[in-house]
C-alpha cells in the first residue's frame, strides 16, 4: 500500500514507548512482552507501509479534552499537545497525522458532552465530543495538506466511539474503529495485540 510518508503520531499509552516520544511524554511501555520498540503498533505500521515517525506524541494517561485524572489538563490533553505541536513548528511537512485517542476519555469518566462543530469554548473543551470536533479543525486548518486517520479503540462507550465516527465523517477523516479482536491486559494491548492493531488499521485505511 501507499507510504503514509511523514508521521506525526497524537496518542495515549497505547502509543507510548520509552525513549520513542517527545520529551516530557510519560510511557506505559515497555511492559508485558512489548520489549522492544519493533513490537509497537506505531512502528509496525511505519515498517509495514514504508512510512517515517517524525514526532510521536505518545502521552500515556491523557484525554483528548480538557478534563483528565487530575482535573482540568489544558497542556496535557490531545488539544493543548496538538496546538504545541503546531506553534512550535513540529507539524512542517507532515504528510499524515494519526490520533489514536478517547480512551482515557471513557475510563476517567470525563464529560462527554454534544458535538459542535465550530466555535468551541474553552469551557466545550473540557468535554470529548467538541473537544474531539476542535482538534479535527485545527489539525485541518494547521496542517491542511496532511492525511489524518482517527484510530478509535474498540471497549469505549457508545458515546465516543459512535460520536468520534459521526466527526470523522462529518470533517471527511479517516476512521478506523477497532475490534474487540485486539487482545489486552489490563485495558492494554500486549505484543500480539500490538500487531492486531497494525493489521487493523492498515485493512481500514485500504
Amino acid at each position: 500500500m501507499k507510504s503514509l510518508g511523514k508521521v506525526f503520531l497524537l496518542g495515549d499509552s497505547y502509543s507510548s514507548f520509552v525513549g520513542s516520544v517527545l520529551p516530557d511524554c510519560p510511557c506505559y511501555y515497555p511492559t508485558y512482552d512489548v520489549t522492544s520498540v519493533d513490537k509497537t503498533w506505531w512502528h509496525q505500521l511505519m515498517t509495514a507501509t514504508g512510512s517515517t515517525m517524525v514526532y510521536n506524541s505518545g502521552f500515556s494517561g491523557s484525554t483528548v479534552c480538557n478534563t483528565g485524572y487530575g482535573g482540568y489538563c489544558p497542556t496535557e490533553s490531545f488539544v493543548g499537545r496538538m496546538h504545541a505541536a503546531v506553534e512550535s513548528g513540529l507539524t512542517k511537512d507532515i504528510d499524515t497525522v494519526l490520533v489514536f485517542g478517547g480512551t482515557n476519555d471513557c475510563w476517567n469518566g470525563s464529560p462527554v458532552g454534544e458535538i459542535k462543530y465550530g466555535e468551541q469554548s474553552e469551557e466545550d473543551l473540557k468535554a470529548f465530543l467538541p473537544a474531539f470536533c476542535h482538534l479535527i479543525e485545527y489539525i485541518k486548518a494547521n496542517v491542511p495538506d496532511s492525511r489524518i486517520i482517527a484510530i478509535v479503540n474498540s471497549g469505549l462507550s457508545d458515546e465516543i466511539t459512535n460520536g468520534s465516527a459521526e466527526i470523522c465523517e462529518h470533517y471527511g477523516v479517516e476512521c478506523v474503529r477497532l475490534s474487540d479482536e485486539v487482545f489486552k491486559i489490563d485495558g492494554h494491548p500486549d505484543a500480539a495485540g500490538m500487531t492486531r492493531i497494525k493489521d487493523e488499521i492498515i485493512a481500514g485505511i485500504k
